[in-house]
């Protein structure tokens, strides 16, 4: 061992994932390695006709407890523990009888899929709670310099190579390798476990369903994300930037990558923009986000309609942006938008024909995201972070409580609703001017309420009569109010709330327009 390798003499193999086992057994045993396993693992071993023994011929004591007891003693983890260069350790395992174990070869039981089981039982999740699996990874892991811990399937096809080119061996970079990642897995078991359980108020019997309380935060906030991606930089050259997933393969973080470049720091937070305004509209909608602002935003018959609606309410700040989609690309929609310099595109899917046409952009990322499910919202401040809930606060037509003398027209209600989906996805302050699915002008991001109604109005390159607005807050005095209806809103949506209510439902009695409240905020920090 004076060149750090480790000669693999007997290994100890327990797995749930069954995938490449064969064959990385064969290579042990190839190399003289003696095999002992438990339970489905040594039936598995043992049809394929490997020599393979029974955990029970190592500790001389049998399976018990239905199994909550195998590989919990001395012999084993003795034999994984001890120092091989300790006198007194090679002392002490020789006095009692125990082997040495180079190898542990280990899968953990499910229990972040069991738990996922709406129907499972308190019993069955208790039960499918790991004690010998973490046991032996971790009492392999603290003895790397002696002791090489592998824990998924993947590792394999390396492992084989590695035993091959050193005569059976493994070195202490892999060793340590190895070792740090079972240190990883470990963590992330315990954190599942523990915030599954968190979530349990009262133990209820073995065979009731476990109910779980969602309607709590955690006491302690456990991420467990491992890395997807190192990024070029971060929002700037001189940030570094790295992208974490859950591993589920859904929403942004888990998109697959089509063509064009590699996506930078900015493109995935404007892709998860612009997919999350997307995902507002159950027809075919489109949204082209600059710097996480929506530029434009439109629904339509078809993608092709939605995109040039949503192109028309910005052409310019659209060059360079990112867009959303929230159907499957076809040619034709393909075939107009690659007319545009865009950085990215975000869509369920892309048909071969439009993949085709966008092809000849070989520098244009392509990204087809499979949606998630809403979870809370996490981020950073200086010494801690904040969680809150996902915005999916929506409101239906009957919803609304109509203030003014004057109902909104159907057509008025229908742009209300529209503008109000989009003006959630807006910067605070955020004001929207909107008319027929179409966005027509945005104000986002502006200290003053009144600074965003005329900067919404300024950007406007499509005419501003007879659009509606929508206010993601209230407003605080009739002077917000008096601009979108002086640039030509004949409509307006907000939550209400202000003090001042009763002025600004008069200000708008006045000017004749109506207006409707939501007793919703939509603020975007």
């Amino acid at each position: 061992m004076s060149d750090g390798k480790v000669k693999i003499t007997r290994a100890l193999l327990s797995v749930t994932d069954k995938s490449g086992l064969v064959e990385f057994a064969q290579a042990l045993v190839s190399h003289g390695v003696e095999l002992i396993s438990t339970g489905g693992t040594h039936k598995a071993l043992a049809a394929a006709g490997l020599p393979v023994k029974e955990i029970s011929e190592l500790t001389c004591f049998p399976e018990m407890l239905d199994g909550r007891v195998k590989t919990l003693h001395p012999r084993v983890h003795g034999g994984l523990l001890y120092k091989r260069n300790d006198p007194k350790h090679v002392e002490a395992i020789t006095a009692h009888g125990i082997l040495p174990i180079d190898l542990v070869v280990v899968n953990l039981y499910a229990f972040e899929k069991t738990a996922a089981d709406p129907n499972v039982s308190f019993g069955h999740l208790i039960e499918n709670i790991d004690i010998g699996g973490p046991s032996m990874v971790r009492s392999a892991a603290k003895n790397f310099e002696h002791v090489a811990i592998v824990t998924a399937s993947a590792s394999y096809p390396e492992l084989i190579a590695e035993l091959a080119a050193n005569s059976g061996s493994l070195t202490r970079e892999t060793r340590w390798r190895l070792a740090r990642k079972a240190f990883a897995l470990t963590a992330a078991y315990d954190s599942a476990i523990a915030t599954t359980l968190e979530q349990i108020p009262s133990a209820p019997s073995s065979e009731a369903g476990a109910e779980f309380d969602t309607t709590s935060f955690p006491s302690v906030l456990r991420l467990q994300y491992p890395l997807a991606q190192s990024l070029r930089y971060g929002e700037n050259p001189h940030q570094r930037a790295a992208l974490y997933a859950d591993g589920s393969g859904l929403g942004v973080a888990g998109a697959h990558q089509l063509q064009g470049k590699e996506l930078s720091y900015n493109n995935i937070v404007d892709l998860d923009a612009c997919w999350e305004l997307a995902q507002e509209f159950d027809e075919p909608g489109v949204a082209i986000i600059k710097h996480t602002n929506p530029c434009g935003a439109a629904t339509g018959a078809t993608i092709l309609e939605a995109y040039q609606k949503a192109l028309a309410a910005d052409p310019v700040s659209a060059f360079g942006g990112v867009i959303g989609i929230n159907r499957v690309v076809d040619a034709t929609a393909a075939e107009e938008i690659a007319k545009l310099f865009v950085e990215a595109i975000a869509a369920p899917g892309f048909t071969a024909e439009a993949i085709e046409r966008f092809a000849v952009k070989k520098n244009l990322r392509l990204v087809e995201i499979k949606p998630a499910a809403p979870k809370p919202v996490v981020k950073q401040v200086s010494g801690g972070v904040l969680m809150q809930d996902s915005d999916t606060g929506h409101i239906k037509a009957e919803e609304l409580i109509t203030v003014t003398k004057r109902q909104p027209t159907d057509d008025e209600l229908a742009a209300l609703l529209f503008a109000w989906r989009v003006v959630k996805h807006v910067k605070s302050n955020a004001i929207v001017y909107a008319r027929n699915g179409q966005t027509v002008g945005v104000g986002a991001g502006q200290m003053s309420r009144v600074d965003s109604a005329k900067f919404g109005a300024q950007k406007a390159v499509l005419p501003l009569a007879g659009t509606v607005a929508a206010s993601d807050a209230f407003f605080p005095f009739p002077d917000g109010l008096e601009v979108v209806v002086n640039a030509g809103a004949t409509a307006v949506i907000q939550p209400g709330g202000s003090v001042k209510d009763s002025e600004v439902i008069a200000a708008a009695d006045k000017l004749g327009i109506a207006m409707v409240f939501t007793g919703m905020r939509h603020f975007r920090h």
